[in-house]
């Protein structure tokens, strides 16, 4: 029986073997491999992608959170809102500068954080609100910035599953105060290790965001404040400017495939993401739900269809947030239990899509 796998780089991979090659040999011979030319050439590429002034390439998403709220001088015991369905590291960025993480709900439908619920969560301790694009759809920014306006607070983009996504025809990257990225290999636009970046129209952090980076330095062996090394290598950005080609092409791949799947399924035992008029979303995940989810995973893989759960354990219940564990978030909670991901990447084949989508209609639940 053939499987269908979850995730495949090699379809990518296999065009863009060479000019991948040719450059990991160009470095190789250069010998030249942190803060070098190629970093510089994608922190251009990629701000000018997104439509801003600035970006700063670092080691990975979680850092590029964490650089941008030290950059902001958010410390210990001030507020950071954040949704409480999201990979855990939108919050641990919050705990490792001292914060503490103030969790919203995010709304059934879209699995995103429900701005009307902000303003409550707000206090005289609050400094930023992070705004997590998760699955490759936006949140609703201009509700989030409406906010972030009238209670003087930072507008954080947590765009690491939203390469080249659109909200109301603009990219993120630019939508609020300073974004982050992560490059993780499976992400619409990954490296070939990890690494990340922050992206913002505001100099004064993009400055403050590089000198933490590069261990509190701005001239070597002058170190003005307590930084740390979170550099993009210059072999990772190398590749990434060669997949940054390629990104609009695979993104509308995804969205393809993903125009399929919603047209194509057609089940009442399962709930279909759903996508406010003004997002264009770049399908990062397709997250399907289900009361019954586990039979659900279990009858797909019996049909030789790889899914994941993203993500099966709120934050707020996880042993690393025990003082968050009597918290209760119903919404997210019900996200939790009846999330599922289909298989979604570029290059997957139409009669693997067409598979997938007959196996999940004559699912009885």
């Amino acid at each position: 029986m053939k499987t269908i796998p979850f995730a495949d780089f090699t379809p990518l991979h296999d065009e863009i073997k060479q000019e991948i090659f040719q450059e990991f040999e160009a470095i190789y011979n250069k010998g030249w491999f942190i803060n070098g030319s190629k970093v510089e050439e994608f922190e251009n590429n990629f701000a000018k992608y997104c439509n801003a002034k600035y970006c700063v390439g670092c080691g990975n998403g979680l850092e590029a959170l964490e650089l941008i709220l030290r950059g902001y001088d958010i410390k210990e015991k001030d507020e950071v809102i954040v949704c409480a369905h999201t990979f855990i590291a939108s919050a641990l960025a919050i705990s490792k500068v001292g914060a503490v993480p103030i969790f919203v709900e995010p709304t059934i439908d879209t699995y995103l954080m429900n701005a009307k619920q902000i303003e409550e969560k707000i206090t005289e301790k609050t400094k930023a609100i992070i705004a997590v694009h998760l699955y490759g759809q936006t949140c609703d920014m201009d509700v989030i910035n409406e906010i972030g306006k009238k209670y003087n607070l930072k507008v954080i983009e947590d765009a690491a599953q939203a390469h080249g996504a659109l909200y109301k025809g603009r990219k993120v990257g630019s939508l609020g105060n300073a974004s982050a990225f992560s490059f993780y290999p499976g992400k619409n636009l990954g490296a070939l290790g990890d690494a990340g970046a922050v992206v913002t129209n505001e100099k004064e952090l993009a400055l403050k965001v590089r000198e933490i980076a590069n261990y509190g330095s701005t001239e070597k062996y002058h170190h003005i404040i307590k930084g740390t090394n979170s550099r993009l290598d210059e072999i990772q950005a190398s590749f990434l400017n060669v997949k940054l080609k390629y990104l609009d092409k695979t993104n509308a791949y995804r969205k393809d495939v993903a125009t399929r799947y919603r047209n194509g399924i057609n089940n009442p035992n399962i709930i279909m993401p759903f996508v406010e008029n003004y997002n264009e979303p770049v399908w990062h995940l397709f997250v399907i739900r289900t009361p019954k989810r586990d039979l659900l995973q279990s009858y797909l893989k019996e049909k030789g269809i790889q899914t994941v759960i993203h993500y099966p354990i709120p934050i707020h219940k996880q042993k690393a947030y025990d003082e968050y564990n009597t918290l209760c978030f119903p919404i997210a909670e019900e996200i939790a239990n009846t999330c599922l991901s289909l298989p979604m990447y570029y290059g997957l084949k139409e009669e693997e899509i067409d598979f997938v989508i007959e196996a999940l209609n004559q699912y009885k639940g």
